[in-house]
């Protein structure tokens, strides 16, 4: 949705978008319509099996490329077989053993490293936004100094952020009021005009990089897609 411009909106009815899914597949068993028992989709059906990995290596085989797997502080604590089989946040399937659960915090796509570290490195303070589509009353030339009060979604299965948008001739960021975990480049970032029911939404864009809170003894890791 943030995606659409103001002169497709102007055309858009959403007849249902008031009714929660259960309601709506009750009305469709009441109406007798085939698809009310039919399950969610929840993968992309263009991958067979669900291996998204042999997909991502057909359409970028430097993806797979061996390298390192890096903890924040420098150590390098193993060898992995390319970083698009590891997501962030990811904390199984690593093959480590360390004295502290490590999960993984970013991908280094171009130097073929994956960058892990404790729970907390994943929370993430500034998202640096490209491809941004604004819908918003306000334009974005016209934001305060100290950035539009706003609230913002990374990934589908968390709820929206407090946050503050910024936009300058330097570009567009976002600044997390509690910080964020599972904050990847390349993932879409939606923004809205607040955190609760019936929150508008008011733009968004591809997340470039991300920065994440600094941790003692640990330089700050800012990484942005290739």
């Amino acid at each position: 949705l943030y995606a659409t411009t103001q002169e497709q909106l102007d055309l858009l009815r959403f007849p249902l978008g008031e009714m929660e899914k259960a309601e709506t597949r009750a009305l469709a068993a009441e109406f007798g319509l085939a698809i009310a028992d039919k399950p969610d989709s929840q993968d992309i059906c263009f991958v067979p099996n669900g291996r998204y990995a042999d997909v991502i290596e057909r359409l970028k085989p430097g993806a797979a490329r061996p390298g390192q797997i890096v903890h924040l502080d420098g150590r390098v604590l193993g060898q992995h077989e390319g970083v698009l089989r590891y997501t962030v946040g990811q904390r199984k399937g690593l093959g480590l053993s360390a004295a502290e659960p490590l999960y993984v915090v970013a991908r280094d796509a171009q130097n073929a490293r994956v960058i892990v570290g404790p729970r907390e490195a994943l929370s993430v303070s500034r998202v640096d936004l490209r491809d941004l589509n604004w819908i918003g009353d306000t334009p974005l030339s016209a934001l305060p100094p100290e950035g539009l009060e706003v609230a913002v979604r990374v990934r589908s299965t968390r709820a929206p952020r407090e946050a503050r948008l910024h936009a300058d001739d330097k570009g567009v960021h976002v600044l997390l009021a509690q910080g964020e975990e599972g904050v990847s480049p390349g993932q879409a970032c939606v923004i809205y005009d607040h955190a609760g029911a019936g929150a508008r939404v008011l733009g968004g864009g591809v997340i470039l990089a991300e920065k994440a809170r600094q941790l003692p003894d640990t330089p700050e890791l800012s990484l942005a897609t290739s």
